[in-house]
């Protein structure tokens, strides 16, 4: 499925040249993660939003509004809005705004250049990754309380 350049163009410059924002082409469309956390992106002529679980009820009421169920199942803290409820600037960055600021309250998914995800690894075991090694951990080697 092919997107809407327009409309990704136009998330590019209201996003501007933040070093914490990435594009990724994926479910068909283009993606924008803030850290590595996808925050919007565009299907087709849609916009989808990441708005968290606790937003999507208040999301879902405003105009051009729906349920994201891109896999058939509705995923909560998602939603997709209709290109006509986004021709206007203001109201997409709106949108655009709500998604970046619930990404960026996201732990970061930065992978490093082996493309092992860290911080993923790491958070299943209550850690975070530095350059010293595991924060949290009781070894410099990585591991978690081990010998």
């Amino acid at each position: 499925m092919a997107f809407d350049e327009g409309l990704a163009d136009r998330i590019r410059a209201h996003l501007g040249a933040d070093p914490n924002v990435t594009e990724k082409r994926m479910v068909g469309g283009l993606a924008f993660l803030h850290a590595g956390n996808m925050a919007v992106g565009v299907i087709g002529d849609d916009l989808m939003v990441r708005v968290g679980p606790d937003a999507t009820d208040a999301a879902l009421a405003r105009p051009g509004a729906r349920v994201f169920d891109f896999t058939g199942r509705p995923m909560r803290g998602w939603v997709v809005v209709n290109a006509s409820a986004v021709t206007e600037d203001e109201a997409l960055a709106e949108w655009v705004d709500q998604g970046y600021a619930f990404a960026a309250g996201l732990p970061p998914k930065w992978r490093d250049a082996l493309g092992s995800d860290r911080s993923r690894r790491g958070r299943r075991r209550g850690l975070a990754w530095t350059e010293g090694g595991w924060f949290g951990s009781t070894e410099r080697s990585g591991r978690h309380g081990g010998t």
